[in-house]
């Protein structure tokens, strides 16, 4: 008898903890996992990544079970940029995009993010080997060639000198954009010409500025820049006016309308070719979300808040091109 009843008690116990735990774990599955995206930049604290982040973070508010954000080293270091990478694997977030300093660099540690299943995207590196996906927001010979055509319409002629900015030798996409508009102007503007080898110093208002004030004093022919990279035309921009040089170099670059509306109006810079900083932090998290939970990308119609898309292979392009101008700079809100 004695035996029955603790045989009867100790099932009462374990049927009241099975109660206990199913109700526990039935509260746990009507939450949602919560994601940590992290977008790892070429440098941290300049306006373009700013939108960038801000992007990410309203999106991951949207969705709700979504932590995003950008980090980044202080200078566009790749060494540091891939150490980074790393940090995040060892932390073992869900998800990373990085905007290379340089691809190579980097590539060891996506492949780390990737064999420890993180997904992994690139930004601005369609020959990246170890990502899921690359996003371009932009189609990449087209962005070029826009910059290069808008710079030779400045000069009013169809024949010169000028030289070409980027952000960095390494930088991937800078230079892919570089490559397509000296394609365009060696297919349609023959008469033109590079005055020098490629300038890398688009990171840094005051190297883009300094190489300006170098070019103008080397090279008397030179008719105009045509800058890929943030900062290098407000750079520019600022050479030209402390030279009186305004009506004497065109410039066209890539640089944020808030950024760049005081020298469009004056004319130290003549445009503006871009893409949404804001909207790429939105990709990045609609596609990694999409990704995480368990869906093919071939099935995504668009992605929410930016607009449509393709894909070519494992790269995804939207067709996002700005051109921004003195009569409608003060229209973007960024």
């Amino acid at each position: 008898m004695k035996k029955k009843v603790a045989l009867l008690v100790i099932g009462m116990l374990l049927l009241s903890v099975s109660v206990l735990f199913a109700g526990s774990e039935g509260e746990g599955s009507a939450e949602k996992e919560e994601y940590e995206i992290v977008y790892v930049a070429k440098l941290i604290g300049i306006p373009w990544f700013n939108l960038t982040e801000d992007g990410m973070k309203a999106t991951a508010e949207e969705i709700g079970n979504v932590k995003a954000y950008v980090v980044g080293a202080p200078d566009p270091d790749p060494a540091q940029q891939a150490r980074m990478v790393e940090d995040m694997v060892a932390k073992g977030v869900d998800a990373i995009c990085v905007v290379p300093n340089d691809a190579e660099t980097v590539e060891p540690a996506l492949k780390k993010a990737r064999d420890a299943g993180i997904i992994v995207l690139t930004h601005e590196s369609e020959k990246s080997r170890s990502n899921h996906y690359d996003i371009e927001m932009v189609d990449i010979r087209d962005f070029g060639a826009r910059v290069m055509e808008k710079m030779i319409d400045f000069t009013g002629t169809d024949e010169g000198g000028y030289a070409v900015m980027v952000g960095g030798l390494t930088v991937p996409t800078h230079n892919a954009w570089a490559d397509a508009g000296v394609a365009y102007q060696e297919k349609n503007f023959p008469k033109f010409y590079q005055v020098t080898d490629r300038v890398p110093c688009t990171e840094s208002v005051e190297d883009s500025h300094d190489r300006t004030l170098e070019l103008i004093k080397a090279y008397p022919d030179l008719k105009g820049l045509a800058i890929y990279g943030s900062l290098g035309g407000i750079g520019a921009a600022q050479a030209l006016r402390e030279k009186n040089m305004t009506d004497k170099i065109s410039v066209v670059c890539t640089s944020l309308p808030n950024q760049s509306a005081q020298y469009l109006e004056d004319g130290s810079m003549d445009w503006s070719v871009l893409y949404s900083p804001y909207d790429c932090g939105v990709s990045v998290v609609r596609v990694a979300h999409w990704l995480l939970e368990g869906n093919e990308l071939k099935d995504l119609d668009e992605i929410s808040g930016v607009g449509g898309f393709r894909l070519d292979g494992k790269i995804i392009i939207v067709e996002g091109i700005i051109d921004i101008n003195k009569d409608n700079v003060d229209t973007y809100g960024f």
